[in-house]
């Protein structure tokens, strides 16, 4: 049946007007899981990693500038914030001073342009339900669009399949929801297809620099340009060392069998190995996803192999409308970008400070990001305030961004705080200040002109409801 399945996936791909690269990665891997490959990576198979940090690295000015001249810029772009209950393009989100990630990014790349007098592109890889939006609240930006390149290129789908049969499912509810995106791995083959790797080049652009429209920390830093610049590496990949709040996420680790780097995602790690993905002294570093990429290294391999850069699958189980616990259980077959650093050889990691990795996954981190725990210098890059960012838990009546803007009328100081956590439906009035510890318990009410936590009673400055 699964011949049969790959068949009809093709011609529905075909029929979607989707690219053969993109068709044919996507018969890689769905040969891996027809095979009964998991993904899965044991914990017996890899090593910790250790590796240099930034601030031990020289790089002059000149050199750094220099780089910076040959860098193009690629912000993901293609998510739409549904976590938090958006429709829309994520980026579109508002995040300090009446700006949202969209106009942030375009200034500090404006900023970069003029500070170093270089060209500086910057593109988005936006998806079919983000692009349209994204291009109209960039239109503003007068000279934004370099003459070399787009602002925007689209990142591929490919359909849900059965897990019972692997052919495409069908789901006459929503159409929509029979497809779906193919992670952000599928950056590569897209930037190959559309021929923007060859017009970087021939524009004369020497490397590239990519991260999410989420992470405000991810800069098109010369001094970064300048190390990868120095390094010789094909690839390179920044990385933070790894807190509480990542121990359930990925991580750097070596491959026993052929020393390569690998990235270890969640969905990657056995059952029994989650004891050694949590262990922070064993793994210590995870990764920032801000990547970096020599364009004359990427085409000539992405080339050798025809376009399938055979990263490490990740094998997702869902249901076809995540809403619907009853509908038909489907296959997501995704890859992550940063899994290029296990095909190239001679690949490399850096330890950067946490400034540059500020994402926003959450309500709990628009809250931080919001708050005085940050301000935006004049060329607008997040400065962090506090020495150590302080760990929010809201309700889940704050988890959608309009129960979150409902509740925070004004959001509170946190640059004095080491912790909030909120159990119940508070709303947050003017001249809120947390400092220390607090928490708001499940009875609800509303906060105003107070402080809580280790300097306030915050019974004496809450109202109950």
């Amino acid at each position: 049946m699964s011949d049969e399945g790959l068949e009809q996936a093709r011609a529905k791909m075909q029929a979607e007007g989707v690219d053969d690269t993109a068709i044919e990665v996507f018969a890689h891997y769905y040969r891996l899981v027809e095979s009964g490959e998991s993904g899965m990576v044991p914990e017996d198979t890899i090593e910790p990693v250790e590796m240099d940090s930034l601030a031990d690295v020289e790089v002059p000015e000149d050199e750094a500038a220099r780089a910076l001249a040959g860098t193009v810029v690629i912000k993901l772009n293609g998510g739409l914030g549904t976590s938090m209950g958006m429709d829309r393009a994520k980026s579109l989100l508002e995040v300090r001073d009446g700006l949202s990630f969209l106009d942030i990014t375009a200034r500090q790349v404006i900023s970069l342009r003029e500070r170093y007098d270089v060209r500086l592109p910057l593109l988005l890889m936006d998806s079919f339900r983000t692009s349209d939006d994204t291009l109209a609240a960039l239109a503003q930006y007068d000279g934004l669009e370099t003459p070399d390149l787009p602002l925007d290129f689209l990142q591929s789908k490919e359909p849900k399949l059965r897990s019972d049969d692997l052919t495409p499912v069908e789901w006459e509810a929503d159409p929509s929801l029979e497809w779906c995106p193919p992670g952000h791995g599928d950056l590569y083959p897209s930037l190959r297809s559309s021929g923007l790797l060859q017009r970087m080049l021939d524009a004369g652009y020497e490397r590239v620099f990519v991260a999410n429209a989420d992470n405000l920390g991810a800069v098109a830093d010369p001094r970064v340009a300048g190390w990868f610049a120095q390094s010789g590496a094909p690839f390179a990949i920044e990385a933070v060392r790894r807190t509480p709040s990542d121990r359930k996420g990925g991580h750097f680790a070596r491959r026993k069998e052929d020393g390569r780097i690998v990235l270890r995602e969640t969905a990657q790690t056995l059952p029994e190995d989650q004891e050694a993905l949590q262990d922070l002294s064993r793994h210590k570093y995870c990764s920032t996803n801000n990547l970096w990429f020599d364009l004359r290294a990427m085409v000539d391999l992405l080339d050798e192999r025809d376009g399938v850069l055979g990263l490490a699958m990740i094998k997702n189980t869902k249901t076809v409308d995540p809403s619907d616990a009853d509908s038909p259980e489907v296959i997501q077959i995704e890859t992550a970008m940063g899994a290029a650093i296990e095909v190239f050889e001679g690949a490399v990691t850096i330890e950067v400070g946490r400034d540059r990795f500020v994402p926003v996954k959450t309500t709990d981190d628009l809250l931080v990001l919001r708050s005085d725990c940050y301000e935006l210098d004049e060329h607008h890059v997040l400065q962090q305030v506090p020495e150590t960012i302080p760990f929010v838990d809201l309700a889940p009546s704050y988890k959608l961004v309009e129960g979150f803007e409902r509740l925070v009328e004004e959001v509170p100081s946190l640059k004095d705080a080491s912790s909030l956590r909120v159990e119940g439906e508070w709303a947050f009035g003017p001249g809120v200040r947390v400092v220390g510890d607090a928490t708001l318990p499940a009875e609800g009410g509303r906060v105003e002109d107070t402080v809580l936590g280790d300097a306030g009673d915050p019974g004496d400055s809450a109202d109950e409801g």
